[in-house]
């Protein structure tokens, strides 16, 4: 009877993300008040053909082999990072069935090993699934922001390689907003608003695959049996299919699933955050063991806290009515009032108490 319920849950399997809506497209802002705009509207768009003339982009599409021949010239010697699965998981990178750990090794790999494992496995029916990501420019690929600089103003935000063949990442979300530009193969990138969280079925908050929470949803065969809201996730998806030289902007806080297809295929992302750099993550889960489980009525007065000192439109001035001297951490932002809110929690966090 299971089975059965499960494949009725799961009829249609990903045909939903082909009906999606797409993401909205728009040419590359050209001035830093045009990318402010894109970025304060806080909603993904393609940049369609942005880094078209990235050189990697024409050596991609001369091949496989000549893509691996472009980027072997940019290795600067480093280990990469890698994921590696079986063919069984289908490019799927995720959590065992017992939750006991992943379906998928860690390991070390010099450039040129990871390039000949992927050559090899570009005529296999069922490959080893091989990821390599985040990998930064400046360790990792000397010259590289040198060749394929940017067009656009991310500031000091620093190049991240993903190399790989067929993959899927699962839906997670990042907290810094993220410039992601294809440079080989093609990739599919399913969104979803930060209000579906709930309906995302969010998996453990400190046992995760790559820093981030995932969805435990499959998102090509979603079962909505047992978990009936992403329904109304569905609903509020949109979907963009990028390919060499196109880019796509995603805001903080988007939930995302990249696909990756082809052989040998390159992603290029560039992440920056707004404010500090602390992690508002962070707080989020200190809120949990302090806040959470306390008794309604106190719940309920700390959501008033909240709001007063943190997300009401006049959070910012709460303490205008102080002289400036005695702010404190209520004062504007600065680095020493940042640096005095960090003493100030190791203070409280070691003493148990404020």
């Amino acid at each position: 009877m299971r089975q059965d319920s499960e494949a009725s849950a799961t009829a249609g399997g990903g045909d939903w993300i082909a009906q999606a809506p797409r993401v909205a497209e728009r040419s590359a802002p050209t001035t830093q008040d045009g990318f402010l705009a894109l970025v304060e509207a806080a909603t993904p768009v393609v940049l369609r053909g942005l880094v078209e003339g990235w050189p990697v982009v024409a050596a991609g599409r001369r091949g496989v082999a000549a893509l691996a021949d472009c980027l072997r010239g940019y290795d600067g010697g480093r280990p990469l990072g890698l994921m590696a699965g079986d063919p069984a998981i289908g490019g799927r990178f995720f959590y065992r069935d017992d939750f006991s750990g992943f379906n998928f090794e860690r390991a070390q790999i010099p450039l040129p090993l990871l390039l000949e494992a992927l050559l090899r496995a570009e005529g296999q029916d069922k490959p080893p699934a091989l990821y390599a990501g985040a990998s930064t420019a400046a360790e990792h690929f000397p010259g590289w922001t040198r060749d394929h600089p940017l067009p656009l103003p991310v500031g000091d935000a620093q190049a991240r390689l993903w190399i790989g063949n067929g993959s899927r990442v699962s839906a997670h979300y990042d907290m810094a907003s993220n410039i992601a530009a294809v440079a080989a193969g093609r990739r599919r990138v399913v969104l979803f608003p930060p209000e579906q969280a709930a309906n995302l079925y969010v998996g453990p908050l400190d046992m995760t695959m790559a820093g981030q929470p995932t969805s435990m949803v499959d998102l090509e065969r979603p079962d909505l049996t047992r978990f009936p809201r992403f329904a109304a996730a569905q609903a509020a998806a949109q979907v963009a299919e990028l390919g060499p030289g196109d880019a796509i902007y995603i805001p903080a806080m988007w939930w995302h699933e990249i696909r990756a297809e082809g052989p040998l295929n390159l992603l290029v992302n560039y992440w920056w955050t707004r404010g500090t750099s602390d992690a508002p993550f962070a707080a989020l889960v200190h809120a949990i063991l302090a806040v959470r489980d306390r008794p309604a009525a106190e719940r309920a007065a700390m959501r008033e806290w909240f709001d007063h000192y943190v997300f009401g439109e006049d959070a910012a001035r709460v303490a205008d009515h102080l002289p400036p001297a005695v702010r404190g951490i209520l004062g504007p932002p600065a680095p020493e009032r940042d640096e005095r809110i960090r003493g100030y929690l190791l203070r409280m966090l070691g003493a148990g108490q404020p």
